[in-house]
């Protein structure tokens, strides 16, 4: 035979869990009809030369794909941003936005 308290415990435990898995399955539904809003946004004004682009830069830098990405939406989205950018446009943006590297030299004594 159960204790009613531990068997009123176990069940509390159980709907904390089920609600946490619904929980994170609507965050992750949210995240991935953010993530296909953005990439319809990009497609609108990338062409696919620029977005392969940006998908290469992703692989190597997420966090640098991401603040393009927003960047360029918000860009849209005020109107500021004329016509498609193609592959060369995007270099330039890119070379605006990535940090500068120093050249460090090492002088012996």
């Amino acid at each position: 035979m159960e204790d009613p308290e531990l068997q009123a415990i176990r069940q509390r435990r159980m709907a904390e869990l089920q609600q946490q898995a619904q929980n994170q399955a609507a965050q992750e539904e949210q995240a991935k009809r953010m993530e296909a809003q953005k990439q319809n946004a990009l497609r609108q004004f990338l062409t696919p030369e620029a977005r392969q682009r940006l998908a290469n830069i992703r692989l190597a830098n997420p966090q640098m794909a991401d603040s393009v990405e927003m960047q360029l939406i918000q860009l849209a989205q005020s109107g500021r941003l004329q016509g498609i950018i193609d592959d060369t446009m995007l270099r330039n943006i890119l070379a605006q936005i990535a940090p500068q590297h120093r050249e460090i030299t090492i002088e012996r004594r």
